[in-house]
């Protein structure tokens, strides 16, 4: 299947992650192939993403060895431009909050907990579709496995006062010219250049102002 040729982002209300989708494989390909157009590696991981999807069925769960499936969230301050980056306390990088699927489909909802959960905040925005896919490995304590992860731009709310839970050793609102500082990959650097074009889109379109996808 071929990915749609482009999508205007939409943000659902603020604290609404959209309903549940258990267990639901179809479901999360679907979000990988409604994924907006990006970079020839974004493209590549789709293409792999979606792959990997069709020969683990079970790539949803974490009992799945060869794959699982993620959602990520960049979340950005609208009005300073900054992007909320946690030091995560078993891999020692900065990174976006994101985690594990756990058998839900529905893969805004996954990076929306994730990013409530990991930074403490009430009234997160999520926007879909997803601006970025990625894959990378880790290495979990039985053997590295890779994550199909799916990253969604989400927005603070004014004010917004994150707080750190276990998974992080730290919260920092970080400037795009401080990602190199804060030792940000290739793929981080993709996935923040697509989250400000994303807002620059929301801006100019007047979608800033949240509401139900």
């Amino acid at each position: 299947m071929t990915p749609p040729a482009g999508r205007a982002l939409r943000l659902r209300a603020p604290g609404d992650p959209g309903p549940a989708a258990p267990g639901n494989v179809a479901v999360a390909r679907g979000h990988v192939l409604a994924a907006r157009p990006g970079r020839p590696e974004h493209e590549a991981n789709r293409r792999r993403t979606l792959d990997l999807l069709r020969r683990h069925p079970d790539a949803l769960e974490r009992s799945c060895g060869a794959a699982h499936v993620t959602g990520s969230a960049m979340v950005v301050d609208p009005a300073s431009r900054r992007f909320l980056l946690m030091l995560h306390a078993l891999l020692g990088l900065w990174l976006q909050p994101g985690g594990h699927a756990d058998g839900d489909g529905a893969l805004p909802g996954v990076a929306w907990r994730e990013a409530t959960e990991e930074t403490g905040i009430a009234g997160l925005a999520v926007a879909t579709p997803a601006i970025d896919v990625d894959i990378h490995l880790v290495p979990p304590a039985h053997g590295p496995v890779l994550h199909l992860d799916v990253r969604y731009l989400v927005l603070a709310p004014p004010g917004a006062v994150p707080r750190a839970n276990h998974e992080s050793l730290g919260l920092r609102w970080v400037a795009y010219d401080q990602l190199a500082a804060h030792g940000a990959d290739p793929g981080l650097v993709r996935l923040a250049d697509a989250a400000l074009a994303g807002l620059d889109e929301l801006a100019a379109s007047g979608r800033l102002t949240c509401r139900r996808a």
